[in-house]
């Protein structure tokens, strides 16, 4: 069959599964790897065989870009502790548990392949935590997730190309780790510099179609770039989106925020879903390959079921640390708030010792600081109370979202494998000794954990309790928000120098979103309502940096600004 026909059948089946998979009650992604199967198997379609590098190269770096521009930074930010030893120290100890228990299970294995094998199952995949995303569990529990799946490819790259390079060769511990870094710093100030060259080239360009484009690019701008250095691309394009992200609302108009949010859901939507598609689609294919090789289904599958099943008992330990280490760190939370309540007081009185200072103030500072150091004491006083406010506003956010053993759970039964896992193993080399077991083992590592995990994600969220239906749905603290939106819209307004100028104030400040219909002092009234959506936008991104409220109820009232901007912009327009 041509590949346009597969192309369309394929865009139709994705409507189709995203249409009827919450009705059915299914998971999306289960919905297409199943019609991805079907598909391979009517006699007029040929067979597939997909090329790793589309998947690592094309499709993950958009994706994960998508991801990172919508990640709320605020969050990862404080859980990025949390974040890294998911990413990092979990996928090495895994990596290496699975690589010692490979060897044992295949005579014959070297210990370089077993690591290999664990590399490729380690990592949880970010197309795979959509099933998550549908699951309704808390945004904290997600950040975790997609930060984890963000971030993990890395580590998880890097030791596979290791550990296939060492079979044979001894390669010491030293020069694993300095890979590692040269991978990760070398792709974060890539993907910086990637992020940053984007918003300051959205600034100049005026069309919104343009500009659009230009997004579209970003995270091939980071990644190859990266990947050439031999650095990790898909970090890059992460941290290329981060940095696009948190800027957006400073750098975008309300226009092109919207425009590119509409762009890149449909094109996460379609990649996202053609992935799973392509898994199902090349199963058939993969299973006859490795069976012409002498690899058959026997010994692959007794493999993937006790490494799989290994990966998540090292998952299930490695969390429940990691709760027990944040309960302590919770109980620590009163009097460490009490402390910075005093601290802010003092503060407050125009007391600014350097010893009243939490353990890390020195990096928020500096954040805080730009542009210098303050030179008037109302300055230094203004912003030392930026410091506590928000050191306060992680501990309050810390301590409203705390972690129980049913949040440890999803935690656990969430880290799903995906393509990442069969598109890596992939990348084996040609005539690598027992390639065809671990290629055939990770896929069935990927589809079961999917299929098994996934069917029953949402279902156990239910069960334990930990699903909501509006995670940020806090009527008091819209209603306190949009005082402070108010406030800042009054301040920006100036004082009247004539009778029109006081009448037009009078209208703006009965009504901020309402115009008049009087010729001159509408367009007066217009331009005055503008200036206060600019001012309440400035409030956000000030609230944003403190971190007092919810990034997503922020989000909601920079979507209610932009929606108010271009509804008087039109009318203007019309006018």
């Amino acid at each position: 069959m041509n590949l346009e026909v597969i192309v369309i059948l394929g865009v139709l089946l994705v409507v189709a599964a995203t249409t009827l998979g919450p009705k059915l009650g299914v998971a999306t992604p289960l919905i297409l790897v199943a019609l991805g199967f079907g598909m391979s198997l009517i006699p007029f379609i040929d067979a597939v065989v997909i090329e790793p590098e589309w998947i690592l190269a094309g499709v993950l770096p958009p994706l994960l870009y998508s991801a990172a521009v919508n990640t709320p930074v605020m969050e990862f930010r404080r859980d990025f502790g949390l974040i890294s030893a998911f990413s990092v120290v979990l996928v090495v100890v895994t990596s290496v548990a699975i690589g010692f228990l490979a060897t044992w299970m295949v005579p014959g294995l070297p210990l370089g392949l077993g690591v290999a094998l664990g590399a490729v199952v380690s990592p949880t995949d970010a197309v795979a935590t959509s099933i998550v995303r549908r699951a309704g569990v808390s945004n904290r529990l997600v950040t975790v997730l997609e930060g984890e799946a963000m971030l993990n490819d890395a580590t998880a790259l890097v030791l596979l190309r290791t550990a296939v390079a060492a079979v044979g060769v001894s390669i010491s511990l030293w020069q694993v780790l300095g890979q590692f870094v040269w991978a990760v710093a070398a792709a974060v100030v890539i993907g910086w510099l990637a992020g940053k060259v984007n918003l300051l080239a959205r600034r100049w360009i005026t069309e919104v179609p343009a500009g659009v484009a230009l997004s579209l690019g970003v995270p091939f701008l980071a990644y190859l770039p990266a990947s050439y250095v031999g650095a990790s691309g898909l970090v890059a394009a992460v941290t290329a989106g981060l940095v696009s992200g948190f800027g957006a609302p400073k750098h975008l108009g309300a226009r092109e925020r919207l425009a590119e949010r509409a762009v890149w859901r449909t094109v996460e939507l379609l990649l996202e879903s053609a992935v799973f598609l392509m898994v199902g689609l090349e199963l058939p294919t993969l299973m006859a390959t490795l069976s012409n090789d002498g690899t058959y289904l026997g010994q692959p599958l007794v493999v993937a079921v006790v490494v799989g099943t290994a990966a998540i008992a090292i998952r299930i330990v490695f969390v429940a640390f990691a709760l027990y280490s944040l309960a302590g760190r919770n109980r620590r939370t009163p009097r460490i708030r009490e402390q910075l309540s005093q601290w802010q007081d003092q503060v407050a009185e125009g007391q600014l010792p350097p010893e009243a200072l939490p353990a890390r103030a020195g990096r928020h500072w500096r954040t805080l600081r730009r542009g210098g150091r303050p030179t008037s004491t109302e300055e230094r006083q203004s912003r030392w109370q930026q410091l506590l406010s928000r050191r306060i506003a992680d501990l309050d956010y810390l301590a409203a979202e705390q972690f129980g053993w049913r949040d440890g759970a999803i935690l656990v039964w969430a880290g799903m494998r995906g393509a990442l896992t069969i598109a890596a193993a992939q990348t084996l080399p040609a005539g690598t000794a027992h390639r065809s077991l671990i290629i055939l083992a990770a896929t069935i590592v990927a589809v079961g954990t999917l299929v098994i995990q996934g069917l029953t994600l949402a279902g156990l969220a239910r069960r334990l309790g930990v699903t909501s239906d509006d995670n940020n749905s806090n009527p008091r603290q819209w209603r306190i928000l949009q005082k402070e939106l108010d406030a800042a819209a009054l301040e920006s307004l100036p004082e009247p120098s004539s009778a029109d100028a006081a009448r037009v104030l009078s209208k703006v400040r009965e009504r901020l979103h309402q115009t008049t219909r009087n010729g001159a002092v509408e367009a007066q009234a217009r331009q005055l309502r503008l200036s206060a959506v600019e001012a309440q936008r400035v409030r956000l991104g000030e609230l944003r940096q403190l971190g007092t409220y919810p990034s997503a109820m922020l989000d909601d009232a920079l979507a209610q600004l932009d929606a108010q901007q271009l509804s008087i912009e039109l009318r203007q327009e019309y006018d």
